[in-house]
């Protein structure tokens, strides 16, 4: 009963993680803004740091299968 839950949240956390890790990537090779008005080494560096932080919370949820 729990792992169905457990499946959905992973999943969410782990598809946005990715999404919000390739955005940031994207961003910084063409040399865009990752947030506006806001020093661009800073919004990459908390988009790069959240993205991973969704990454290992999908993994965490994974786990508890």
């Amino acid at each position: 009963m729990e792992s169905g839950p457990a499946v959905f949240a992973g999943t969410t956390f782990a598809l946005f993680g990715t999404a919000l890790l390739v955005w940031t990537g994207a961003c910084v090779v063409h040399r865009a803004p990752v947030a506006y008005r806001v020093r661009p080494v800073l919004s990459a560096t908390l988009a790069t740091l959240f993205g991973v932080l969704f990454l290992v919370l999908g993994v965490g949820c994974f786990t508890r299968i």
